[in-house]
């Protein structure tokens, strides 16, 4: 069945809770961010398939990293609604190993970048804000209480619009766009 008729009231349940909660609760806010993250990255993975760029350890699909990071979050999203679960230190390394690779061969950052260099670039940084929020959210749960984040959460929310930016970056230099720098004028 598509619908309950259970979070009519404006509550909803989460995971291994008898207790309702307000659908504009910090912890819903924050499991709709997640949602939201996982869902526009679906979008970018679609829009990806068959893509991908070389580094120095080799070709990388973006779909295939795409995937993993989704499940992730459906990691990150338990723990969020109290489950047990939580991401591992292994999964954080994973993260910074791949981001290494691709900084190793795009220019040093010195400044900020305008967003849609490439279609692309546009959808993954999109996706990092997405991200951010996400993680501004999560924080916020974690600062009240409620509900235990571990450490290696926080830490692979960080990581991942790092990630998203890293990719965004290598997009426009595969596909020969030049990064373009706000004036500030």
């Amino acid at each position: 069945m598509l619908y309950t008729r259970k979070g009519d009231d404006g509550s909803t349940h989460t995971f291994g809770c008898n207790q309702s909660i307000s659908k504009s609760s910090s912890t819903a806010e924050a499991l709709g961010s997640l949602d939201e993250t996982n869902s526009f990255l679906g979008v970018t993975r679609a829009k990806t398939k068959g893509l991908s760029f070389q580094t120095g350890d080799g070709e990388i699909k973006y779909s295939d990293l795409i995937l993993i990071v989704q499940q992730n979050l459906f990691m990150i999203q338990a723990e969020v609604a109290g489950s047990d679960k939580s991401i591992k230190e292994e999964k954080i390394k994973d993260i910074e190993k791949i981001i290494d690779s691709i900084e190793k061969i795009l220019p040093p950052i010195s400044t900020f970048f305008i967003s849609g260099a490439t279609e692309l670039g546009a959808y993954f940084d999109f996706a990092r804000t997405l991200s951010r929020r996400a993680e501004r959210r999560v924080v916020e749960v974690k600062e009240e209480g409620k509900v235990k984040i571990s450490r290696e959460t926080l830490a692979y929310l960080n990581r991942l619009s790092s990630l998203l930016y890293a990719f965004a970056r290598i997009s426009s230099q595969v596909e020969g766009e030049e990064e373009i720098k706000p004036s500030y004028i």
